[in-house]
């Protein structure tokens, strides 16, 4: 594969992200938002996708250290898992009644949710932050590589 597609592929895969957790900071902001559009696994989201198909290559660069990728994974489950608590709160923890869920009515989500699912996103948001920051130095590293050894790995 040529070293822009590696490239492009990457840097589609951290706006993919940055898409992600901007979904799931409207949510926090009360603004409806489809449960399918922001996925809970971090296999599932464009951002897992793309690790995960790749991950054993990235690990094969000579200048991408196995930490960074661990770290990368790592980061990225701990986003999902903390996404999954807010996601708990805005799907799952439904007590409406039968008519209410039978009529698609909104939710209510408590003042104390709320303020519990905006730490969470905190905690996300901080998280999001390391993450593209450990991406950001994976893109230099495969930047300064030569293409015929990107073709060689991928």
């Amino acid at each position: 594969m040529k070293k822009e597609k590696v490239l492009k592929q990457l840097i589609a895969a951290k706006e993919a992200h940055i898409y992600w957790v901007n979904k799931a900071e409207s949510l926090i902001r009360g603004i409806e938002i489809e449960e399918s559009i922001i996925p809970v696994k971090e296999t599932d989201c464009k951002l897992g996708c793309w690790f995960y198909s790749e991950r054993q290559k990235l690990s094969n660069l000579r200048n991408n250290p196995q930490e960074n990728v661990d770290l990368v994974e790592s980061l990225h489950k701990n986003l999902h898992s903390e996404y999954a608590k807010i996601y708990y709160i805005y799907y799952v923890k439904d007590t409406r009644g039968f008519f209410s869920k039978l009529f698609k009515k909104k939710k209510k989500i408590s003042e104390n949710d709320k303020k519990i699912a905006k730490e969470y996103f905190e905690n996300l948001s901080d998280i999001s932050i390391d993450l593209l920051d450990e991406i950001n130095r994976m893109q230099r590293r495969i930047s300064a590589i030569s293409p015929s050894e990107i073709e060689a790995t991928f």
